[in-house]
């Protein structure tokens, strides 16, 4: 006969399975190692199976233990939703939420959002983690909460929000040869000069070699950046032509000092289309559902061609 497994049990064994860790998990409830490590014990011989194993340095779960991860995951959400009263307030709400994308992404969703979120909800939180290529994981895992992305991903995985849709630019110093002109380069003019890239997310993906394919090969990429805070100086400071969308653009203008130029990009490169994107895990969060809507608001209110600009001065 299996041993019964009490609701505080359940908890341990949920966070032991997350952080695959006893000192972490003692720290998140505000125990004892010791005590975790007796609860460990304890669910060990229920569910007789180790669920956790040494692995070098760490923990690791075994094939029992990643059966329960996702489903102790979900009986936590849907407990926690037991106790959230019908009407939501985001003013009483303390929480931490968080949040994989790029610097593009707190620049285009939530550097626009900031202000509201402290104001209606001081008591919520967002801490940024670089985006991963393993995001429904993730997500699935609990590790984040939400993804703020433009790369490709498995609508059939995971619920989804679109934010906007961006277009590409080519910015260059003010003198550069594709500088004089504000119509779309042409594609064997945008190969014709050194690139600095963009690379994305912890697998290092550059947009511009996946669209161009087999022709990506004529591109000469001088250096890459996994993020655009120093890429006005690197452009101001040579002959390189990089491609950004145009919210990026026009931060560039915004940040002045900077003698750049945008244009349209190669149509080839198509469109940047930005989504937001959580697990159905958390669907039904109150707490999140309101922060989507709060990003998605902050988003809308910020669209129009003026973020497109001619020059960035």
């Amino acid at each position: 006969m299996a041993l019964p497994i009490s609701p505080n049990l359940l908890l341990t064994l949920a966070l032991l399975l997350k952080t695959k860790s006893v000192s972490g998990t003692a720290l998140a409830l505000g125990i004892s190692q010791p005590s975790v490590s007796r609860s460990l014990s304890q669910l060990r011989t229920a569910l007789k199976d180790p669920l956790l194993v040494r692995s070098g340095n760490g923990m690791a779960r075994t094939l029992r233990g990643e059966e329960l991860v996702g489903r102790l995951a979900d009986w936590m959400v849907a407990t926690s939703a037991l106790l959230v009263e019908d009407s939501f307030d985001p003013a009483r709400v303390e929480r931490r939420f968080r949040i994989a994308t790029t610097d593009f992404g707190v620049m285009a969703v939530l550097l626009p959002a900031i202000a509201t979120l402290r104001r209606e909800a001081p008591s919520i939180a967002v801490d940024i983690v670089p985006l991963s290529h393993a995001t429904h994981r993730a997500l699935a895992e609990g590790d984040i909460d939400l993804a703020i992305s433009g790369l490709e991903h498995d609508p059939a995985q995971l619920h989804r929000s679109p934010l906007f849709e961006d277009q590409f630019l080519c910015v260059t110093r003010k003198d550069h040869p594709l500088g004089q002109s504000t119509d779309p380069v042409p594609l064997d003019d945008f190969l014709a000069y050194p690139h600095l890239g963009l690379t994305v997310s912890e697998a290092e993906l550059d947009r511009v070699t996946i669209t161009l394919g087999t022709v990506a090969e004529r591109r000469q990429v001088v250096a890459n950046l996994p993020y655009f805070g120093l890429a006005p100086d690197m452009l101001a400071a040579g002959d390189l032509v990089m491609v950004v969308p145009s919210r990026a653009a026009a931060r560039f203008a915004e940040s002045g000092g900077h003698h750049l130029v945008a244009r349209p990009a190669p149509a080839d490169l198509g469109v940047l289309q930005y989504w937001l994107l959580w697990h159905e895990r958390s669907h039904r969060d109150p707490a999140l559902a309101w922060l989507r809507d709060l990003l998605s608001r902050a988003c809308a209110v910020h669209e129009g061609p003026s973020l497109v600009p001619a020059v960035c001065k």
